[in-house]
């Protein structure tokens, strides 16, 4: 079996990509590759340039920022389903805006994100889709986002001081 076909065949299992249509798989799979990854391995650090996507297939990856006055800190943990460098999809953000490191083994989906831009922009249809899921991905972790802030910076509602 060839690398390409063992990524078709990874592609139809995501069901991130379940409404796409074999063409376009086709497609995604001659611009992606399997990764298989250790816990500890690095797959980019905040600031890194921008030029892949991930899907992770397997396994469990933390995503750390630097916070001044507090250092390095973990600000997600991702798992099997989940997109990693989301961003890298979208043209103007050039620089991760966060790390990526492996918290237990697994394995990965890596797509060039310039290439998948290119994709998007000549088959309208496969962008729709990509550009669909994508928009789940970011307001899932906005979703997230907010309830950690939440969590960090909420002050109890007066029905909650009532209780108290």
């Amino acid at each position: 079996m060839s690398d390409k076909d063992e990524v078709f065949l990874t592609l139809e299992k995501i069901p991130w990509f379940g409404d796409l249509k074999k063409e376009h798989l086709r497609k995604i799979a001659a611009i992606s590759r399997v990764l298989q990854f250790k816990s500890g391995e690095r797959f980019f650090h905040e600031g890194d340039r921008q030029d892949n996507i991930y899907i992770l297939t397997a396994g469990r990856v933390a995503l750390d920022m630097f916070v001044p006055h507090h250092g390095k800190m973990r600000i997600s943990t991702l798992e099997q389903g989940e997109i990693i460098g989301w961003s890298s999809v979208t043209p103007s953000i050039h620089r991760r805006t966060a790390g990526a490191v492996a918290v237990l083994d697994g394995e990965a989906l890596v797509m060039d994100a310039e290439n998948l831009r290119t994709l998007c922009e000549e088959d309208h249809d496969l962008g729709y889709l990509v550009m669909c899921q994508l928009s789940d991905a970011v307001a899932s972790r906005l979703m997230e986002t907010r309830l950690q802030l939440l969590d960090v910076f909420g002050e109890p509602t007066e029905t909650e001081n009532a209780q108290e």
